[in-house]
């Protein structure tokens, strides 16, 4: 896949305590199969779902032993330039921008609700080469607590569009990149565990949902929601067995008509 407008969700990787568990889980879960873990760069492991790169695992760096949870990246033309927009949105830089080899330039940065997440300014690695087949990323979401801060922050770093869902169950928002929308915004509502911390939930595509929670829960993961059928997709959100969350869709099964959205003036 070529490489993709700023504001793009490009990328997701994970850290975890035990690596081969890992890919042993989502191998099982999602199909993956993996490179070979680059000692050069901190183990850093990519996995492919039918031979295309769709992510990455990689051993917690030191000081975040026992934190499992998936990062997105979203493009940027500069990584320099967004990490500074970060900062004037009230944003938070964990990562300065590093430059990866010729792979990019990668930055790692927290949101003023506390939702992490990275940026990647592609080099020879432009992200995500599937997006929407099975193994692959398809969709996420911003689960905050702080809901007007990610809708303030989001779109003045990366010139998002906003439409509310006309649903009076759930706040919930989606940001566009032109005509295409990109990323949902959700509130965490009581139904998340108060010590939970905010996230970036990402969905992977899946065949079958209701086999992948079998295959994930037998494995040790923990059914949080669903399977679930929507206008999207038929979905579920797990944890796996070191406490990642996550989602699986499968986007051929729909059922109910198309939620109604609203400009966000």
């Amino acid at each position: 896949m070529a490489v993709q407008p700023e504001g793009t969700p490009c990328w997701a990787d994970a850290m975890f305590g035990d690596l081969e568990g890992a890919k042993s889980f989502y191998g099982d879960v999602l199909g993956w199969t993996f490179a070979e873990a680059s000692a050069e760069f901190g183990n850093y492991t990519e996995a492919y779902a039918n031979g295309k790169a769709v992510a990455a695992v990689v051993p917690p760096m030191p000081g975040q032993e026992g934190l499992s949870q998936w990062c997105l990246y979203f493009a940027a033309d500069d990584a320099a330039a967004t990490a500074a927009r970060i900062r004037d949105n009230g944003g938070e830089v964990l990562m300065e921008p590093m430059q990866v080899a010729d792979f990019g330039t990668m930055c790692l940065a927290r949101d003023p609700g506390g939702v992490v997440f990275g940026v990647w300014q592609a080099g020879t690695h432009e992200g995500f080469q599937a997006m929407a087949e099975p193994g692959a990323y398809t969709w996420a979401e911003v689960f905050t607590r702080e809901p007007a801060k990610s809708d303030a922050f989001f779109p003045a770093v990366f010139s998002y569009r906003q439409r509310d869902m006309e649903d009076g169950e759930m706040d919930f928002r989606i940001y566009d990149l032109g005509e295409r929308t990109v990323l949902g915004r959700m509130k965490m509502g009581d139904d998340f565990p108060p010590e939970m911390q905010p996230y970036i939930n990402v969905y992977f595509t899946v065949e079958d949902c209701d086999e992948a929670v079998a295959k994930a829960t037998k494995l040790g993961g923990v059914l949080r929601f669903g399977p679930m059928t929507t206008p999207f997709g038929r979905f579920a959100a797990i944890s796996d067995p070191q406490g990642a969350n996550f989602s699986v869709i499968d986007i051929t099964k729909t059922e109910g008509e198309m939620p109604k959205l609203t400009d966000v003036a």
